[in-house]
């Protein structure tokens, strides 16, 4: 029969131990001189705390929600990954800046040395290129997927591309071509040009790739900035079933890239190629990306996403309506 004196010692000495080293940060050492104690004889006491079940370690954080449903994303999709942050109410600006920061952090952890990063063009990207800063340089390669179009800043990718890979402190290689050709047989020639052709074969098995998620809503869509089309085929665009835009590809609720002529004369690749890529990181935030990024998760265009909270939730919300109504 043990002795309950003896058992009351031990345990008293296994907590005053616990208590310096995880509550007070001790090292096992400053523990050792604290105590009068060997630094084996500390290390032994942790590990019979550990095994007496004596120790439980509980991680909270005001932020638990975003945890759960970047859980429940991951659990109603194909996605492996999912990253949301809180939404600023009425300052889209800030939301999409904080979406930017957290996708630059999920990039840089995805990255090694080695690597070739893949981008396309769009604000979200922009965000993300704005808001990375790396303690240490990356030997990686950035590249475009999409040719370019020259005027607003997140529209040359060329530009972002040069930008992303000065501030990893890596190289570019660039598409000296325009996104969109005048014809398909147009388009056809420039990606057979050596220097697109190389670099659009370094895309299509990027190690990590960081896409934009496009509206083309008549209102507040980006996608208008590529290609300045009037209203009423804005309109049009709608009413033939397209919800978003990938790659510059305009895209249908499943994901299928449409039966829309523009999306034949591009140069870049087709979203059905990301899927030779390592890690496919979307980026996206905003009421009018719901169906969008719906869309691109039907077509399993993406193995993580990065979004806000309220977009976050619509995403969610008519991803268990469509299960429901399966």
């Amino acid at each position: 029969m043990s002795n309950s004196s003896e058992d009351y010692d031990l345990v008293r000495q296994i907590h005053s131990v616990l208590v310096l080293h995880f509550i007070e940060g001790l090292k096992q050492s400053e523990i050792a001189t604290k105590l009068n104690l060997s630094t084996s004889k500390v290390n032994r006491l942790i590990a019979q705390g550990r095994k007496m079940g004596m120790l439980k370690i509980d991680v909270e954080s005001r932020f638990q929600r975003l945890a759960d449903y970047e859980t429940n994303l991951i659990a109603a999709t194909s996605l492996t990954g999912a990253v949301i942050t809180p939404t600023v109410s009425g300052n889209p600006d800030t939301t999409l800046q904080q979406v930017g920061r957290s996708a630059a952090n999920l990039l840089l952890e995805s990255i090694r040395d080695g690597d070739v990063i893949a981008i396309t063009g769009g604000k979200a990207i922009s965000a993300v290129v704005d808001n990375l800063t790396t303690e240490r340089s990356f030997d990686v390669t950035v590249v475009p997927l999409t040719g370019g179009v020259q005027g607003k800043y997140f529209t040359d990718v060329n530009h972002l591309a040069t930008q992303l890979a000065d501030r990893l402190g890596g190289k570019a290689m660039l598409v000296h071509a325009p996104l969109f050709a005048e014809s398909s047989a147009q388009r056809d020639m420039l990606r057979e040009v050596g220097s697109v052709r190389e670099v659009f074969d370094l895309a299509r098995k990027a190690n990590v790739a960081l896409v934009g998620v496009g509206s083309i809503e008549p209102t507040g869509s980006s996608y208008y900035d590529l290609n300045p089309v009037p209203d009423a085929d804005r309109k049009m665009l709608v009413g033939m079933g397209v919800v978003g835009e990938l790659l510059a590809y305009l895209i249908g609720a499943d994901g299928s890239v449409a039966n829309y002529a523009l999306n034949t004369r591009l140069v870049a690749l087709n979203p059905g190629e990301l899927g030779a890529c390592g890690r496919v990181i979307g980026v996206a935030t905003g009421a009018q990306k719901t169906w969008p990024i719906r869309a691109a998760l039907n077509g399993n265009y993406l193995d993580a996403l990065v979004l806000d909270e309220e977009t976050a939730l619509s995403v969610l919300d008519i991803t268990e309506r469509s299960h429901h109504v399966a």
